[in-house]
């Protein structure tokens, strides 16, 4: 069976775990490095990025992430995580695992009270998909290798390049599992190297 894992250190993990299972893959809680080898696939859910990166610095989960990337297997970041996997952040001169060929810029979309749904077109899903953006970044950019996926008032909020794929929003926050889905068939198909 497909295992995923979800980086444990803050955010919404549970519901991750609960799309995860909704798919019929198996969902495993990261709170250790080391439990990275256990996993095909990562899911790095939304929270607060500065938080989120003191604690992979102070739980040693940096260099890890990294190797797990090297190995080719698919990270899906979401939100904050989305603003991990950039190569690029609007504002700052160091990326954190800077994987994913994208310029992100944080906060785009306005604070927290101004959080919001939208019904986004999302290739390769026939019917709309319903989104939840709270304090969402949003793609300025994507490299020749990034598809983009869906759009949200002219910005990208949805992308993926090769074995990394990033929304803006948080898609663990409804019922509709389409975009877990989506990922664990890109684990699924994956070509890891050993």
């Amino acid at each position: 069976m497909t295992t995923i894992g979800v980086l444990g250190l803050q955010g919404a993990v549970r519901e991750h775990v609960r799309s995860i299972e909704a798919c019929g893959a198996q969902a495993v809680v990261i709170k250790k490095a080391e439990q990275l080898k256990q996993v095909d696939g990562l899911i790095m859910p939304g929270g607060e990025s500065t938080t989120m990166r003191r604690l992979i610095d102070l739980y040693g989960f940096m260099e890890p992430m990294r190797t797990f990337a090297q190995a080719g297997k698919p990270m899906f970041g979401t939100c904050a995580g989305l603003i991990l996997l950039a190569k690029d952040l609007v504002g700052y001169d160091e990326p954190h695992l800077g994987v994913m060929d994208v310029l992100v810029e944080r906060n785009s979309f306005g604070r927290q009270k101004e959080s919001f749904e939208a019904n986004l077109d999302v290739t390769g899903l026939a019917e709309p998909y319903n989104a939840v953006f709270i304090r969402a970044p949003h793609i300025v950019s994507a490299g020749p290798s990034t598809q983009v996926l869906a759009m949200h008032n002219d910005r990208i909020v949805l992308a993926r390049d090769g074995q990394f794929l990033g929304c803006s929003f948080h898609p663990e926050l409804t019922e509709d599992h389409r975009l877990t889905k989506y990922f664990v068939e890109m684990v699924e198909s994956a070509p890891v190297s050993v």
